[in-house]
């Protein structure tokens, strides 16, 4: 059965379009973090929708199981084949055509395989933005990005990638086109499908192309880095921050020293913005359109004296140039690949209500520390909407892959625990792919899990859409 699908398969994208070499599939085998490795039947990379309906349908036909995948950049492994060989891996890569520009309308239609920078860089050539924007922007792809609902740093002020996507284009795992791309403000013609399919990390079908929102360029901007003795203080800070400027505080990020100073031992060009050290950090980005742009930096200015009057700042800094503004945020976008180089660590991405995320972390440090002898927790990320990357980094002297394997499913099953108490979620922004799979079973209540297990038994009876993600496995009665 192998060989009658390669050969159809072949038939249908040609030799560019599907390959068996290993050395051009080897580099997408293995996820991001190189956490996860698995091997693969071949790589396809159709060129169109059409193209990739037709090989889902030939898959459905020979039952093989379909592994999508965008820029390969994801946190959970979902878009790694497993070590069976029997799956195909589709790439959507070749697919990255911008097909239509409309800036009346501030929309754009694109393919699933447009790369977020690539977007970004089109847009403002039209004087217009895309407001999502994570560190990974350079590999990751629009499909990718729709299928895990990607957050990244501006979402306390946009939203999720949910929030962006106004139509969509999939293909089903019958091989049906699902177009949806017309951006209509109301339509109550049943369930939103879109919806449905975004975040469901390929599970449901296969996202080919996206009708997604734009906004004006901004006019001005000012980045600042601020030292602060607590992260309570940085919710305080947050607060006043959103009470004085409200829509105008696009990004509002945390770092303990800890993380800034792994930053610094990696990337050579870093440097630290303030003269002393502190416990805490706050970078927050503030934006205007060309009516507020003239006053931006007096309220920015004026800000900063209330927070150093109210005791929430030790000490900050405001970016005088867009050079230095992108040398502050490279310092909180190199956290993952600083703290990856430092050593081993088991990894989460979190949330808890925004309200309870500063007393989570300082709870959640100390218990994990005592449970976990010799480990260190670091949390940064996106305190404003309450999502944190938690990490807990190893003991000094364990050695890379032995400890995770022998300690990180018991630290992490402590970790989702302590989420789980504070009315939390073990997934925030990165998605659940293989790695969070059986804890999402363990942990999630019995309704969520039949509803995810109806709508996928439903859409993909044969269950070839990337399995093993995403969606738990039903546990087995126990024999009578």
């Amino acid at each position: 059965m192998s060989d009658a699908f390669l050969s159809a398969a072949t038939t249908l994208l040609g030799q560019r379009g599907l390959s068996r070499d290993s050395e051009v599939m080897n580099p997408w085998l293995t996820d991001w973090r190189g956490r996860y490795s698995g091997r693969a039947l071949a790589l396809a990379s159709p060129a169109s929708t059409e193209e990739v309906a037709a090989l889902v349908k030939l898959c459905a036909q020979h039952r093989v199981p379909i592994v999508p995948q965008g820029g390969n950049s994801g946190m959970s492994g979902g878009a790694t084949p497993d070590e069976s060989g029997d799956s195909l891996l589709l790439s959507l890569r070749r697919m990255d055509t911008i097909r239509h520009w409309d800036e009346d309308a501030q929309q754009v239609v694109c393919d699933a395989g447009v790369v977020l920078q690539t977007l970004h860089q089109a847009a403002a050539r039209r004087g217009l933005r895309f407001p999502l924007t994570l560190g990974g922007k350079g590999s990751a792809t629009i499909g990718g990005l729709i299928s895990t609902n990607a957050g990244g740093t501006q979402v306390l002020r946009h939203g999720t990638m949910r929030a962006q996507v106004r139509g969509l284009e999939a293909v089903l795992p019958d091989g049906t086109i699902l177009d949806t791309l017309a951006a209509l403000k109301k339509d109550n013609r049943g369930f939103d499908l879109k919806q449905l399919l975004i975040g469901s990390e390929g599970t449901l079908g296969i996202v080919t192309g996206a009708t997604l929102s734009l906004l004006p360029q901004i006019a001005a901007r000012r980045v600042l880095f601020v030292g602060l003795p607590s992260v309570h203080q940085a919710r305080r800070l947050l607060l006043l921050a959103q009470q004085r400027e409200g829509a105008a505080l696009e990004g509002f990020e945390i770092m303990p020293r800890d993380a800034l100073d792994a930053v610094l031992a990696y990337e050579p060009a870093a440097r630290d913005p303030l003269g002393e050290p502190h416990k805490w950090y706050a970078l927050l980005e503030l934006v205007a359109d060309e009516t507020q742009a003239d006053s931006l930096q007096k309220r920015v200015t004026s800000l900063l004296e209330t927070a150093l009057e109210q005791g929430l700042v030790e000490d900050a800094t405001i970016a005088a140039s867009e050079t230095q503004a992108e040398a502050l945020w490279s310092l909180r976008d190199g956290i993952s690949s600083a703290e990856r180089a430092r050593g081993p660590a088991v990894q989460h991405d979190i949330s808890v209500p925004p309200e309870k995320m500063p007393a989570f972390i300082e709870e959640a440090s100390a218990v994990l520390e005592r449970q976990f002898a010799g480990t260190r927790a670091v949390a940064f990320g996106h305190l404003g909407d309450g999502n944190v990357h938690f990490h807990l980094r190893a003991p000094e002297g364990a050695r890379g892959g032995e400890w995770e394997d022998a300690d990180g499913k018991a630290i992490s099953a402590a970790v989702h625990d302590l989420v789980t108490e504070w009315a939390g979620s073990i997934s925030a922004e990165h998605g659940i792919g293989q790695m969070k799979r059986d804890e999402l079973g363990r942990l999630a209540d019995p309704a969520t899990l039949s509803i995810l297990r109806g709508v996928k038994q439903a859409l993909d009876p044969q269950g070839i859409m990337n399995p093993g993600k995403l969606v738990p496995l039903a546990s087995r009665a126990p024999a009578a």
